[in-house]
């Protein structure tokens, strides 16, 4: 096991990887930038390093700096959360040769996945359903509307080399495509100094549905079943809930067991999440494979008694999946997490600001993950999430009824939050009956 980790992030995800080595007893070493000095999680770990000013690429993203604290602190271990360098495959390769462990899958699958038209074929390799693509789009016009009829319109422009929903723009036509693609690639440079695209089958009100999988370095792979994240703005979600609303466990089971079956012949080592898109007619069609941990992971554990960061932990300190999940892992009840957002909850524009009053709900049984205390600036350097709220129940009515309960009890003042916007979602009657799709949310918004 290890002996010291470096939490390479900050916020939420610093304080939820803080808490699990805590728990198991492994020395922490917490980084910050300038505007995060103080930040309450920091009292969590047994040593911090100052890390920079506040632009993310002058501190989190400074990998240089990132690696010296590494060798300085003499840690055998690091955990880069979500964002920023965790699905850097170059990075973490350079925590390697640095002689500790990288916690998460291995370089080589960063690299793999991270490319998403490559992982598509790759998966699709091994048998992963898949809807009509393309490969990277050339530069030549005719071969970019020869590429959209085969797959037939409306098509979707997808960045190769990046996620978040940066650069994914619907093109109806013919009329439209060149000039989406354009634009596209544009985003695509700017967000992750890759301008390659390519396209994907535009499905009309599809669901997002993502399956957890879990490798170990022994050749062995499991699967956590399945959440739904389909309920989005401008393709970033807001709302995910685990299991899946009105999908059959039947079929959930089934696809699931497939997908670990792909996972396991891959050799895949370590944590990691396969995301899909769930069509009208029932099929389920690879979207992309997330290398790391997801924002969502906490409804997975709510349902499954897994804690997810200790078992990434233990996977990348080599012990086998037998020793680290259950024999047998079911599904028990109903979880849903909401994520608040400082945010105008009218147009879900950033809203930073001064948290003056940040009290969060005091009900034992709601878990809430948050870098915040009362008195905190949220800053406009980082993504304006500043807590997740997760409830767990017996039936999906009780878990929806009880996320209302808690975050009417949030007590936010000092600036615009999202809160308002997500209780009208959750009260709606498309998202209590289970219709989720990724365009509920401005359906839902419009009709207020």
């Amino acid at each position: 096991m290890f002996n010291k980790v470096i939490v390479a992030n900050r916020g939420a995800v610093a304080a939820r990887v803080l808490r699990a080595l805590n728990e198991m007893r492994i020395h922490a070493v917490a980084l910050y930038s300038e505007v995060d000095a103080g930040a309450p999680y920091l009292a969590m770990a047994s040593e911090t390093y100052a890390i920079g000013p506040a632009p993310a690429r002058e501190s989190y993203l400074n990998q240089a700096l990132i690696i010296d604290i590494l060798k300085k602190s003499h840690a055998d271990g690091l955990h880069p959360g979500y964002g920023f360098l965790s699905e850097n495959a170059a990075f973490a390769q350079k925590v390697v040769d640095a002689g500790a462990r990288f916690i998460g899958p291995s370089p080589k699958w960063i690299d793999a996945m991270g490319h998403k038209t490559r992982a598509r074929e790759l998966a699709a390799q091994y048998g992963m359903p898949m809807a009509q693509g393309s490969p990277v789009l050339p530069m030549d016009n005719d071969a970019i509307l020869k590429a959209a009829r085969g797959i037939g319109y409306p098509v979707l422009v997808k960045p190769a080399g990046g996620g978040g929903g940066i650069g994914m723009l619907p093109a109806k036509d013919e009329a439209q495509l060149l000039e989406t693609v354009e634009r596209s690639r544009s985003m695509a440079s700017r967000g992750f100094g890759n301008a390659e695209v390519y396209l994907e089958k535009l499905f009309e009100r599809p669901r997002h549905v993502e399956f957890q999988v879990l490798g170990d370095q022994h050749g062995n792979a499991a699967h956590l079943f399945e959440r739904d994240c389909s309920t989005q703005r401008r393709n970033q979600k807001v709302i995910e809930e685990a299991p899946g609303p009105l999908i059959a466990r039947d079929k959930a089971r089934e696809t699931a067991d497939h997908i670990a079956g792909i996972i396991k012949k891959l050799g895949y080592d370590n944590i990691g999440t396969v995301e899909m898109l769930l069509g009208a007619d029932g099929s389920f069609n690879f979207l992309e494979m997330n290398t790391r941990l997801q924002v969502e992971h906490g409804v997975t554990e709510e349902v499954t008694g897994v804690d997810l960061v200790k078992a990434q932990i233990r996977s990348a300190a080599g012990e086998k999946l037998a020793d680290i999940l259950p024999s047998k892992i079911e599904v028990n009840g109903h979880s849903i997490q909401a994520r608040v957002y400082a945010e105008d909850p009218k147009n879900f524009f950033p809203s930073p600001g001064k948290l003056n009053v940040f009290r969060p709900p005091q009900d034992k049984s709601v878990r809430v993950e948050t870098g915040f205390a009362e008195g905190r600036d949220v800053t406009p350097h980082y993504d304006p999430m500043i807590a997740k709220v997760i409830v767990h129940a017996e039936t999906r009515a009780a878990a929806i009824d009880k996320l209302i309960t808690a975050l009417e009890a949030f007590e936010i003042q000092g600036l615009k939050h999202n809160i308002p916007a997500v209780l009208t979602i959750l009260r709606s009657e498309p998202f209590r009956a289970g219709d989720v799709h990724t365009g509920l949310i401005p359906e839902v918004m419009k009709r207020k």
